[in-house]
């Protein structure tokens, strides 16, 4: 007569057990990019002198993250043709074969593909940016990572900034190393998304 109960109160327990890690198991959170506080900026030695700055102004894309497990993927996509240094000129030659080739390659992608996290904060993207129609891995370090309740717009952000830095002879991009001008390109995106 002991046994039947004893039986009941494991499946009951086991059946409470199984909802609560279900419950537990958060499902990813899609995340998409807000334009107006998120662009990708990119910065260059000038002859070992000052550092050429400009900037992407067109970004489009989504993340998703789990936090809960630790996981996510994104998708940002840069219009190329939307560079802005400040000077007119500068910015056409960016836009010419020289450099960016933007007749032939419009965008620029960088599909995320592993997130690191420290708790619950975002601290690394690893993935693989497209630039002038080649592939190459990059990893993004991830700092000031935050969500937060956005007053003006009524809705749930994420956001923080993220940078690496990358040769642009990966990608084909070679005008101007014989002349000394450098190499390495630090990228920095600030991105704030809106949850959806």
């Amino acid at each position: 007569m002991t046994i039947a109960p004893i039986k009941v109160s494991l499946a009951a327990s086991a059946a409470v057990l199984a909802l609560s890690t279900a419950a537990v198991q958060a499902e990813p959170v899609r995340y998409e990019i807000e334009p107006t506080h998120t662009f990708v900026t990119f910065e260059v030695v000038h002859f070992q002198t000052s550092t050429l700055r400009g900037r992407f102004d067109k970004v489009d894309g989504f993340v998703e993250l789990d936090r809960k497990a630790g996981t996510g993927n994104a998708e940002i996509t840069i219009d190329m043709g939307s560079i802005n240094s400040g000077t007119p000129d500068f910015d056409a030659h960016l836009k010419s074969p020289d450099f960016f080739d933007i007749a032939k390659t419009p965008t620029a992608r960088f599909v995320g593909k592993k997130f690191g996290l420290d708790g619950d904060k975002l601290t690394s993207v690893e993935g693989e940016l497209t630039l002038l129609g080649k592939t190459m891995p990059v990893t993004l370090k991830g700092d000031r990572f935050n969500c937060y309740d956005q007053p003006v717009l009524k809705v749930h952000v994420c956001g923080g900034d993220f940078e690496t830095t990358i040769e642009r002879s990966q990608w084909g991009m070679n005008w101007g190393l014989d002349m000394g001008i450098p190499d390495e390109v630090r990228l920095v995106i600030q991105i704030e998304a809106i949850q959806k």
